[in-house]
């Protein structure tokens, strides 16, 4: 259920970089959400056409998206620990990185032929 996406417009590191990434945000979010790792997606889109400021340099969105609420204290930990990460990982500046955060209801996710509402 709970679902991390990366858009930048960074390069795209190789293959083996891009998962063990995906794998790093896999387990952050469970871990930072409460909720088993068997539940969390996650996926990367390099090579997006962006600018930030009014300036192609490299720049991040990602989103972050999970059934029930996310406190004020889990968003703060999770743009602080994302961003980190995405900064080391990408060599996005962490300046230019936004993450949106958005809780969604049980019945507004569809999972194996059903909902979670």
């Amino acid at each position: 259920m709970p679902l991390i996406k990366v858009q930048t417009s960074a390069d795209a590191p190789e293959s083996t970089a891009v998962e063990g990434l995906l794998k790093i945000l896999s387990s952050k979010l469970a871990n930072h959400l409460g909720k088993p790792e068997s539940y969390v997606m996650t996926a990367f889109e390099p090579n997006v056409a962006m600018t930030f400021g009014g300036t192609i340099e490299p720049t991040c969105y990602i989103e972050v998206k999970s059934i029930g609420s996310m406190s004020p204290a889990q968003t703060k930990a999770m743009s602080q620990d994302f961003c980190q990460t995405i900064s080391e990982k990408l060599g996005v500046s962490i300046n230019r990185i936004y993450i949106e955060f958005a809780d969604a209801k049980g019945a507004m996710w569809g999972w194996n032929g059903s909902t979670f509402g």
